[in-house]
């Protein structure tokens, strides 16, 4: 199934978002809870899957469906079809601050490798598969487990990175190290490994985890600055135990933060 050719524009700096333009008869289809606005004369319904086989067999639709719950996401995405006569726009949030990225999967081969929870949205007809791993140490120290999400098709994608997008063009046996968690996504020839940090004082006082990602061009390699696995970390470390603030304004605790501002989330 060719995927349809949907026209886009993203807003804004640290929460973006991306508004794409449908003609008459285009879909788009995105996960759950990322829709933000759209116009009238839009439809939007439930589907199995991902909607790249929806004319296909209940086995088929089936198998789509179980795929995506096996990166974590959910059974069903939601189609935005529209029904009316002219252009008609729709929009999608980021989930936390970052940026968002446009892939046009005609030019990177067909295919695109992500971390699981990177994905926002994308023209129907685009597959939104599974990528195993087939290197033991990969899936067990990856960050990601033995599962990536796989984005396969000839139209545009778009996913999420938290924080500064950076991208990195690799050649042909060049390698660049990375965080597990910073990785966004790769294209289909970078080869993906994991490396032990090695030595006593890195691997007990580093603070950096024990492995870090190896990826060998040639390709191209997407990494984030802000992981929201990191984020999250911070925020829960920032949340006051049993109750009791931790008194950021001042040494004053609670009558520092009515002079200074409160600084509490």
């Amino acid at each position: 199934m060719n995927a349809h050719e949907i026209d886009y524009e993203i807003f804004g700096e640290e929460m973006q978002y991306v508004e794409i333009e449908l003609d008459p008869q285009e879909a788009v289809v995105a996960e759950a809870g990322s829709f933000m606005m759209m116009d009238t004369d839009i439809k939007m319904s439930t589907i199995f899957g991902d909607g790249s086989n929806q004319d296909n067999s209940v086995l088929g639709k089936i198998f789509s469906a179980g795929k995506r719950m096996l990166t974590g996401e959910s059974l069903f995405m939601t189609a935005f079809l529209n029904i009316g006569q002219g252009k008609k726009q729709v929009s999608f949030a980021s989930p936390y601050p970052g940026k968002i990225l446009p892939i046009d999967l005609s030019e990177m081969g067909g295919r695109f490798i992500c971390q699981k929870d990177a994905f926002l949205c994308a023209a129907q007809g685009v597959s939104v598969g599974i990528e195993f791993s087939k290197k033991l140490g990969r899936g067990l120290f990856g960050g990601e487990g033995f599962i990536m999400q796989k984005l396969e098709g000839d139209g545009m994608a778009f996913v999420h990175a938290g924080g500064t997008l950076a991208k990195k063009t690799l050649a042909p046996g060049e390698v660049i190290k990375v965080d597990t968690g910073c990785i966004v996504g790769f294209t289909k020839d970078v080869d993906y490994d994991i490396e032990f940090v090695g030595g006593i004082r890195n691997t007990v006082f580093g603070g950096e985890g024990l492995f870090f990602a190896t990826l060998r061009g040639p390709g191209t390699v997407y990494i984030q600055s802000l992981p929201f696995s990191r984020l999250a970390g911070r925020v829960l470390a920032s949340i006051p135990r049993g109750g009791k603030d931790k008194g950021e304004g001042s040494i004053l605790g609670t009558l520092g933060d009515i002079v200074g501002g409160d600084n509490r989330f």
